[in-house]
Formats: C-alpha cells, sequence, structure tokens
C-alpha cells in the first residue's frame, strides 16, 4: 500500500484524549478525510435490509446537520469527534457507535457474527481471510460460534469511551 498525505499525516488526539478515528473512517466512504452525505447513504445502503430508513435523504441531511458545526456540508473529524464526546453525555454513552453497531449487526441478534464482519470488510473495501476476521473476533472477546458483541466491536476498534 503506497503511502498518502491522508496515512502521513494524522491529527493530534484533542486535549481531551481520545480517538475517534477509527470510527470516523468506518463512516467516510469516499477516504476524503470528511463525511459526507453520500457517505452516509452509502454506509447505511451497505447494510440495512431495506427496512432501517437511512436510506431517506430527509434523515442523512439531519444527521450531517447536527453534527455540521461550521456549515460546509461535510462532517470533519472534529466536528464528529464532538458529536461523539458530547454523546457520552446521553443515558447509554454510545450514541452514534451503537447505530453503527445496528446497522452491522444484519440478523439483529446483537452480535456481529463471523459473516457480519466479513461482509462489512469487504463492502469498505478491505481485503481480509476468514483468519482475519477469526482474529478480529477473538480480540473481541468473542468466539466463531456467538461473534462478538458492542462492548467487543469497541474493543477491535479500540476505542476508549472510558476517558
Amino acid at each position: 500500500m503506497c503511502p498518502s498525505e491522508r496515512n502521513l499525516i494524522r491529527p493530534e488526539k484533542t486535549s481531551s484524549g481520545s480517538d475517534f478515528r477509527s470510527a470516523f473512517e468506518v463512516l467516510d466512504a469516499d477516504r476524503d478525510g470528511k463525511i459526507s452525505k453520500e457517505d452516509l447513504r452509502r454506509f447505511y445502503a451497505g447494510f440495512s435490509n431495506g427496512n432501517t430508513g437511512f436510506d431517506d435523504d430527509e434523515m442523512i441531511g439531519t444527521m450531517i446537520s447536527l453534527a455540521d458545526s461550521n456549515r460546509d456540508g461535510f462532517v470533519e473529524y472534529e466536528e464528529f469527534e464532538r458529536v461523539l464526546l458530547g454523546s457520552k453525555k446521553r443515558s447509554s454513552g454510545f450514541g452514534l457507535m451503537e447505530d453503527v453497531f445496528k446497522v452491522m449487526d444484519k440478523d439483529g441478534d446483537g452480535r456481529l457474527s463471523h459473516e457480519d464482519l466479513k461482509s462489512y470488510m469487504n463492502w469498505a473495501g478491505f481485503s481480509s481471510s476468514d483468519e482475519d476476521i477469526k482474529a478480529m473476533i477473538r480480540l473481541g472477546g468473542g468466539d466463531e460460534k456467538e461473534g462478538v458483541s458492542f462492548d467487543g466491536l469497541l474493543k477491535i476498534l479500540a476505542i476508549d469511551f472510558a476517558g
């Protein structure tokens, strides 16, 4: 893989010490460093069974406008991080990542199976072998039969919501 400006230059962690970069990159489908309406449309279309409602332009527009503090029509990393840090004040504490998990969990059983993870990796353009997926599940504290929980997905993505 050739290095690019995106790979070489990483914004430093904010003063809060959080790093939501991997979650941001999941949603930044075209990898241009900002989340657009089209990125969200692609993300949700890739996992919906036609019944999530996330392909709705109004819903996607609302999601962007809630996070887009500079009103340029995109969600940059700093805006994304601000939204996630603000979501910690919600009752569950995980907000957007819970939504991402639900979209990835195609059968709605509350666990990401080998097939769920493999499907996402292929859709996102990451080549991964069955052994890679098994390793991800183990990293998340799951097993091949049961898959991985929401907390396991956070471990895989190395997101620390504890601050």
